[in-house]
């Protein structure tokens, strides 16, 4: 075996190097990762899209409802309640009978007074029609003049009175509660019901007078009330109170809200913020960035899967996102959780996308 090692070294060397690249090649093929250990590897994130956000300087202030219009329904005249038409909480349209009162009186008188006018007419086109042929002085005609006139006052007086025991609803909206029955005897001053007109509904609230040189009719304003949670009533500012109160060193401002739905009622308090100088701007979460001595970071995911850390600069501010001025575009995906274990280049996998103003996830448990 020896004398063949001396006889065929270049043979032997062949050999050695043939087994030595079979050895390495099969070291590179079992020990190659497969995609399921790639995936092992990855670090679980969650990321959320860069995209534009609303921003606003707010005043925030409590408010309270008030009717658009608002009355309490009484009568002209004293009598007899004979009908009531409305039910508690009904909603009428202007002009709708509410109540009618005894009115059997009026209406004889009326008819006396009608017949009465016709009466008078009769004469005086008979009396006129004498003096046109000469057979009647001009002072006779005068006379029966006044006394048609006369008649036809009495007669529109009466039908005031009658209209009177008519108590109609002075504009559409919504009753309160009945406060009269059939046969009950009212009197000017006696509250039959209340009548609210809620769609559009006004707010009032006060802002400190530091605020007036920001405070113009038209501002957009964002109600919300306890009943309702997070719902936001939109409005706006309709007019601002011409005095500073003195003792407060506030002013009031009342704005209009929509109320279509009848939601907002009025006596009800309100949160309210008066929104200036809306923005559009670029946003991600704030949970997304990294301090780093005086710099800001974040992660993004580049579309081969891996992480990379970007410096950012950022500006304005609003509950759980900030503005992004440079080292973001549109549609980058950034890493909220998971962050604290990447290095820039490593591999990532996606557990989650949400949106950048869902914060529902923040505090929360999660699988990262």
């Amino acid at each position: 075996m020896f004398r063949y090692l001396r006889q065929h070294p270049i043979a032997v060397v062949f050999g050695v190097l043939l087994v030595s690249m079979g050895v390495f090649a099969g070291y590179r093929i079992f020990d190659r990762p497969t995609a399921a250990r790639m995936d092992d590897m990855a670090a679980p994130v969650i990321v959320a899209t860069v995209r534009p956000v609303d921003f606003a300087d707010r005043i925030q202030a409590i408010g309270t409802a008030k009717a658009n219009e608002s009355v309490e329904i009484t009568a002209k005249v004293t009598d007899t309640v004979r009908r009531v038409n409305f039910e508690d909480g009904m909603e009428v349209e202007a002009g709708q009978v509410l109540v009618e009162l005894t009115r059997a009186e009026e209406l004889a008188l009326l008819e006396e007074a009608k017949a009465t006018l016709a009466e008078a007419e009769q004469q005086h086109r008979r009396i006129a029609d004498l003096v046109s042929r000469g057979s009647a002085s001009r002072a006779r005609l005068d006379e029966q003049t006044r006394i048609r006139d006369a008649a036809r006052a009495r007669v529109d007086a009466l039908e005031a009175r009658l209209a009177d025991r008519l108590i109609r609803a002075p504009f559409s909206g919504i009753l309160g509660f009945r406060q009269v029955s059939p046969g009950t005897l009212i009197s000017p001053g006696t509250v039959i019901t209340t009548l609210d007109d809620v769609d559009p509904i006004k707010l009032d609230f006060a802002v400190p007078e530091g605020f007036l040189s920001s405070l113009k009719p038209g501002l957009e304003i964002e109600a919300r009330a306890a009943a309702y949670g997070d719902r936001v009533f939109s409005g706006v500012v309709q007019t601002i109170e011409s005095r500073v109160d003195p003792a407060t060193r506030a002013v009031t401002v009342r704005a209009i809200i929509a109320n279509p739905e009848r939601l907002l009622r009025p006596g009800m308090l309100l949160t309210v913020d008066v929104i200036r100088n809306r923005q559009r701007l670029l946003a991600v979460p704030e949970e997304a960035l990294i301090p780093i001595q005086s710099r800001q970071y974040v992660y993004v995911v580049r579309d081969d899967g891996t992480a990379e850390r970007v410096a950012v600069e950022l500006g304005r501010r609003r509950p759980g996102v900030v503005e992004v001025r440079a080292g973001l575009k549109e549609g980058d995906r950034v890493v909220v959780e998971g962050a604290i274990r990447l290095t820039p280049g490593a591999i990532v996998r996606i557990l989650q996308e949400r949106d950048i103003l869902d914060r529902s996830a923040a505090g929360s448990q999660s699988p990262v």
